[in-house]
């Protein structure tokens, strides 16, 4: 420091701006990647809803028949499920990006401590749950862990099945509940599909959103269930399930814990600077592009392509339909071309980063670093002036031996 403390002081200063210079060419790299990830979502979206137009033209038509309108609306319906799917999972590092994400969680805690799902163990026959739809119990509006759950029966049918019912309840029934059954006959002990000991089975109920795991104990349940006369011993509704078993089996609820996942942010700043003013951060705005947001116009007032007016098993509701996703067709495009504004921005952030950065270094090089060339020059004539005076010496060694030769 004290051959030049103030270029050094100058210089140290310009070294830390150079380093936070390059962290944020680094941001502005990951950003538009970023970018890049949502602009990638988006334009599969783009190709759902022309299919989902294409659809819904040939629905309006007069030649197709209710049955045949109805095939293309099952696809119809699939497609709007697929574009809440992209929006929901579309994410970079965890954050959102064209839509809230699901997150949903089995309280297990309840089934430890008796609060809840009692019934539901490995001595009845279920080992495990699992969701396999967070998109649909990520549609609890609230934080509240109780007010979202599932409930588990078997029934004895007149006709002799063993049908296993799940019924699922979100934000306390004000979501639309759902039920789903299956025949589970079969895997009485003795049956077809009879779970041996030691082994497992899943039993997938795909409309809830959830799958179960069953043990060998699970045929002893259906098969003591099927036992039963007039749903005397049904599993999930009486309290003395079969004889000489004192397990409560109305205590059959599962409570969920649900926190809607990340949700979407209205925008996300990016660090573009070294420094801690607001020219240093770059703002981007995010758009919500799944199927309550396409479709309601510039404006927002619009019909959502997730109402249930927007249908086409009937042609007045394709005609409906054909008008809601063209206008969801401009609400994606607005947002996609805010994306790749963005992303335009960033690079010329990213040229104006270089350049700064490389100035900044060529600054502070001049204050610390060595100048080579005035260097080599002091050292050549420094090394000129030692080979001279060597010269010199060998010159005047030579005095005295010129002298003996005279004297010889």
């Amino acid at each position: 420091a004290r051959d030049d403390a103030a270029s050094m002081a100058i210089g140290a200063r310009l070294n830390a701006t150079t380093q936070a210079l390059k962290t944020a060419t680094v941001n502005v790299g990951q950003a538009n990647s970023m970018l890049q990830i949502a602009d990638g979502g988006m334009a599969t979206i783009d190709d759902v809803l022309v299919r989902m137009k294409t659809l819904a033209v040939q629905a309006s038509s007069g030649n197709l028949s209710g049955t045949e309108r109805g095939f293309l609306n099952d696809e119809f319906d699939e497609l709007r499920n697929e574009i809440d799917r992209i929006a929901s999972s579309t994410n970079f590092n965890g954050i959102q990006l064209l839509g809230d994400g699901g997150d949903v969680a089995i309280e297990f805690g309840d089934l430890a401590s008796g609060a809840g799902g009692a019934a539901l163990v490995p001595a009845t026959g279920f080992d495990g749950f699992a969701i396999t739809d967070n998109n649909y119990w990520a549609t609890d509006s609230d934080t509240d862990l109780t007010d979202s759950s599932f409930s588990v029966e078997i029934n004895e049918l007149a006709s002799g099945q063993v049908i296993m019912t799940v019924s699922t309840s979100i934000d306390g029934g004000t979501a639309a509940d759902r039920t789903q059954s299956i025949d589970v006959s079969d895997y009485a002990s003795g049956g077809t599909t009879a779970i041996s000991a030691g082994e497992n089975a899943t039993l997938n109920f795909d409309e809830l959103g959830l799958s179960f795991t069953v043990n060998t104990n699970f045929s002893a349940t259906v098969s003591e269930v099927g036992a039963g006369t007039g749903g005397s011993q049904d599993f999930g509704s009486d309290t003395a399930f079969g004889a000489g078993n004192n397990i409560d089996t109305t205590n059959n609820t599962v409570t969920m814990a649900a926190d809607n996942g990340q949700q979407l942010a209205n925008s996300i700043e990016f660090q573009v600077g070294g420094g801690n003013t607001a020219n240093d951060r770059l703002s981007i705005d995010l758009t919500a592009v799944d199927s309550s947001a396409l479709g309601q116009g510039s404006n927002g007032t619009e019909i959502a392509l997730n109402d249930a007016s927007v249908d086409i098993s009937t042609a007045a509701g394709a005609q409906l339909s054909v008008e809601v996703v063209t206008r969801a067709i401009d609400d994606l495009q607005r947002a996609r071309a805010a994306v790749g504004t963005s992303q335009n921005r960033l690079d010329f952030a990213g040229q104006n980063l270089a350049s700064t950065q490389e100035n900044t270094e060529s600054a502070r090089s001049t204050l610390l670093d060595l100048d080579v060339a005035a260097e080599m020059t002091n050292f050549t004539s420094k090394q000129i002036l030692v080979q001279s005076g060597v010269a010199m010496l060998a010159q005047a060694n030579q005095m005295p031996q010129n002298l003996l030769r005279l004297l010889q």
